[in-house]
């Protein structure tokens, strides 16, 4: 059974179990992408580098029983219009193609001290301003079931 098939509920109990790493998550969240990502176009920005290096230390924090909530290790995506520190943030605009934020949303910030392992940014409507995730600076987003399809959405990305 795929990690990727799992609730992120599922997984997080999995990790804590120890039956599988916060490394191992994110690297079967990282292949997964790859293996989609070009007929799926549901992801701005994927910062490998980050995503392994960050589930390195959620894992030793687990490990060290430092991380014990339910979303300790889980791999997450964030939608492109929330804010990241230090990560392209282009709400889908060629407007915002280098803007790297000084800080995070609190959202965002909720989410790393859950211990989730942020792995990218999804496409968008741009600005959100839409409802088929296919006015994206970035392109369309497809539907994993059928990719003649849209989503549908300004969230896009993150459903597919």
């Amino acid at each position: 059974m795929s990690l990727m098939s799992l609730t992120a509920a599922e997984l997080g109990k999995k990790i804590q179990a120890k039956e599988v790493t916060a490394v191992e998550a994110a690297k079967e969240a990282l292949a997964q992408i790859r293996e989609k990502e070009a007929v799926l176009n549901s992801f701005v920005t994927v910062d490998e580098e980050d995503a392994l290096r960050r589930a390195a230390e959620v894992q030793k924090k687990i490990e060290r029983g430092e991380l014990t909530g339910p979303l300790a290790g889980v791999p997450v995506a964030i939608k492109d219009n929330m804010c990241t520190q230090g990560m392209l943030t282009t709400c889908s605009s060629k407007i915002l193609y280098n803007f790297k934020p000084t800080y995070s949303a609190e959202a965002v910030l909720n989410l790393e001290k859950a211990g989730t392992v942020m792995i990218g940014k999804t496409n968008m409507d741009e600005f959100a301003m839409g409802s088929t995730t296919e006015t994206s600076a970035f392109g369309v987003t497809r539907n994993p079931w059928n990719p003649e399809h849209v989503t549908g959405g300004s969230s896009g990305g993150s459903c597919a």
